[in-house]
């Protein structure tokens, strides 16, 4: 058990987060929150102080999401908080546990008008699981234990905590100390249940599981595969559940979330019953995979489904998530014959991949692109894609093979969140490569926090995917309104860019230039820049030959 803080409540906050296993804090500190940053620095949390807060946000979620234990970021008041409020959003869009931590004005002048005093706990509020004041030095061990407990336990997201400055620097309330970390276990599933969802199975003839983010969180891959191995189910994942399922199985049918008729739909068009497994209705809608409403669903996680006409639930199975497939596996006995279909539609994929691979236009094609990215990393490496026109062609295309190595945003869908997420996902893991794979645009957003990779040593390589415009938007406006407007920029030079910072910088001038480059980069010790220009012209190519393009397709 913890014991006594003999010091500043800022000081005691620093030993709850010690209690919590908390290894950094992510920040910029402010005039209102010294006490804080000073006693982490005394402390055996390591601070890492960054260029902006919104990065600071974004480090905290990737570390979250990689590791399953909260990230923490830090600011200041007014706004340094509010800066930090889209990493927050992000975190909790995509289900990921953060703890947001800012300081706010006294309590003596937040009743009235005054100096950067902005009503931040009602800011946070619909972004967050929960968002409140710190109101007494005394609730300070309770409200952080709450804190870490509401952002990790399913679903897991961001909570945010305002601490007024006045009670960051009073004395340690006599006898306060952090309360003991207790980790709620999840339930085993329902055995009527189970019996319910093994009776719908048995009477259906083309079933095919879907998997989520959900199953990824829930360390949920070895039981996905047996389930699929003993069942002979074809396996289809969410762009977070990427990974989950490795897409060089034979019954992996790959990734869905693009085209309403994307290759991968191929097997739900076919389908009769949907075993969801960790699926969240954020990840996609679920119309794309279900239009008519007319399948039957059988729904694993560990908390119930949102409600949706096109996810209209069978039997649910709210528990743990590879108890719950081993029950199931267990009691239907029988194999069914649906992942042989697997083989044809993941041929699709491979098949485009490949014509990528050997592909020699310049700039280059983005699925030339993606072939070399996948080419350049090992299977447990990492991957981070930006949104924008390259996240449509990675999410796709980019073989991934375990749980977190290829991360996508897309419960919001945020922009520019990679290059501050590379230093958060080196963190957590740094015996791995990692790629943060951006667009131009998006790369201009954070690129600052190139500095902080550097002055930290943590190592990884940028690659820019570069058309000088909104390509994403650009595409849409083409496909709709059948031309485009306001979505070109001018770029600095990437390379000259790189190197103001000490970085190194590689600019791509042939298709065959890309691997070599980037297996050079990710090699290097320090912190590389590959900009690669990029030719779009495929992406309407893309849609016409896919079908009609679904709502929305960021």
């Amino acid at each position: 058990m913890a014991s006594p803080v003999d010091g500043t409540v800022a000081e005691l906050m620093v030993r709850c987060l010690e209690e919590e296993g908390v290894t950094h804090v992510f920040g910029i500190p402010g005039e209102e929150n010294i006490r804080f940053v000073d006693a982490l620095s005394r402390s055996s949390i390591k601070y890492v102080l960054v260029r902006h807060e919104q990065a600071a946000s974004f480090m905290a979620e990737t570390f979250g999401r990689i590791t399953g234990k909260a990230g923490v970021c830090s600011s200041t008041l007014g706004p340094g908080a509010i800066n930090m409020l889209l990493g927050v959003a992000d975190a909790t869009s995509d289900s990921t546990p953060v703890v947001a931590i800012s300081a706010q004005v006294a309590r003596s002048r937040s009743f009235k008008e005054s100096h950067q005093n902005v009503d931040l706990v009602q800011m946070f509020a619909p972004a967050t699981k929960w968002a409140a004041q710190v109101p007494t030095s005394e609730a300070v061990p309770e409200m952080i234990r709450k804190a870490f407990k509401l952002a990790q336990t399913e679903r897991p997201g961001a909570v945010y905590l305002a601490v007024p400055e006045d009670i960051e620097q009073e004395p340690a309330p006599p006898g306060l100390q952090p309360l003991p970390v207790n980790v709620p276990r999840p339930e085993e599933p329902s055995p009527s249940q189970i019996r319910r969802a093994i009776d719908l199975l048995q009477t259906a003839q083309n079933p095919i599981v879907l998997a989520g983010h959900g199953a990824a969180r829930a360390g949920a891959a070895p039981a996905l595969r047996r389930f699929s191995e003993e069942l002979g189910l074809s396996v289809a994942t969410t762009f977070h559940g990427k990974g989950v399922f490795p897409d060089d199985h034979p019954n992996s049918l790959g990734t869905v979330g693009f085209m309403r008729h994307d290759y991968v739909n191929f097997g739900f068009d076919r389908a009769d019953a949907i075993v969801a497994v960790g699926y969240e209705l954020q990840e996609f809608d679920p119309v794309r995979i279900n239009p008519k409403g007319d399948k039957a669903i059988v729904h694993v996680h560990r908390f119930p489904a949102e409600v949706d006409r096109h996810y209209d639930v069978d039997v649910g199975l709210q528990g743990d998530i590879s108890h719950t497939l081993d029950a199931l596996a267990d009691g239907l006995g029988r194999a069914f014959e649906c992942a042989e279909g697997a083989r044809s539609v993941r041929s699709l994929l491979d098949g485009e991949l490949e014509r990528g691979r050997i592909d020699s236009r310049f700039p280059l094609a983005p699925a030339r692109v993606v072939a070399d990215t996948r080419a350049a990393l090992g299977r447990d490496d990492i991957v981070l894609v930006d949104t924008g026109a390259l996240k449509m062609w990675m999410a796709r295309l980019y073989p991934t093979y375990e749980p977190n190595t290829c991360l996508i945003s897309n419960g919001l869908s945020t922009m520019a969140w990679t290059v501050p997420g590379a230093i958060g996902a080196k963190i957590a893991r740094p015996g791995v490569r990692v790629i943060a794979a951006t667009g131009d645009g998006g790369f201009m957003m954070n690129s600052q926090e190139i500095e902080t990779a550097l002055r930290l040593q943590i190592p990884f390589t940028v690659l820019i995917w570069v058309d000088g415009e909104y390509g994403l938007i650009k595409w849409k406006m083409d496909l709709e309104l059948g031309s485009d407007t306001d979505t070109a920029f001018t770029n600095p030079d990437f390379v000259a860019y790189a190197e103001s910072f000490g970085a190194r910088g590689y600019l791509v001038e042939a298709a065959d230039d890309l691997l070599p480059c980037l297996k050079k980069a990710v090699a290097d010790d320090t912190v590389s820049i590959v900009a690669c220009p990029v030719d779009y012209s495929t992406n309407l190519q893309l849609t016409n030959a896919l079908g009609e393009l679904d709502e929305p397709i960021g």
